[in-house]
């Protein structure tokens, strides 16, 4: 596979602060249809090289493409690719999931098509008995749940999910982690 051909290449991917490197070279092709983790102990650099990816901070050298966009210089169509839960992503705490998602369907412009992946990704993480609870009221792993269902409802090209299963219980991380391999 090309790099034009993959969902995600980066090349030389560095950022530096002042003259102190937060993150230095990173080269990296992720194949259609694979999981990529990113490893290391805190404040190793995984959150922003995340953010990186996703064009949230722009790289000092190097360059990271999304399906084949320059997620600098073709921001919007690459960024148009990428689903994101950051790590500790707020939520509209005054709304239900089902409000939250019918929001985030608009904002992705789903149409027609919201309703349908509204429903297959509650169903995929089990979302169904808290859909219309506000989501202040939810578990931590709930509203993590509530994230990672914003993240994957236009069925982006690149997932990038930064700590997905942080207050999830043992039970909870091995279902999710179940319900997102397919």
């Amino acid at each position: 596979t090309s790099r034009e051909d993959s969902p995600l290449a980066i090349r030389g991917m560095t950022v530096s602060y002042g003259q102190k490197p937060a993150v230095f070279s990173v080269d990296m092709t992720v194949e259609p249809g694979k999981m990529t983790a990113i490893i290391g102990p805190n404040g190793a650099g995984k959150s922003t090289t995340m953010k990186m990816i996703t064009g949230f901070i722009a790289p000092t050298s190097g360059s990271v493409s999304v399906g084949g966009y320059d997620v600098c210089k073709s921001a919007v169509a690459a960024k148009q690719l990428i689903g994101y839960l950051p790590e500790g992503a707020p939520a509209y705490g005054d709304m239900t999931p089902a409000q939250f998602l019918n929001f985030i369907g608009r904002v992705r412009k789903l149409g027609k098509q919201s309703n349908k992946r509204i429903g297959q990704v509650v169903e995929q993480l089990m979302l169904n008995d808290v859909l219309h609870r506000p989501i202040d009221a939810l578990s931590k792993g709930f509203r993590r749940r509530v994230g990672i269902a914003q993240a994957m409802l236009h069925d982006p090209k690149v997932l990038i999910l930064d700590e997905p299963t942080d207050g999830l219980d043992p039970m909870q991380k091995h279902e999710v982690r179940y319900r997102m391999t397919f």
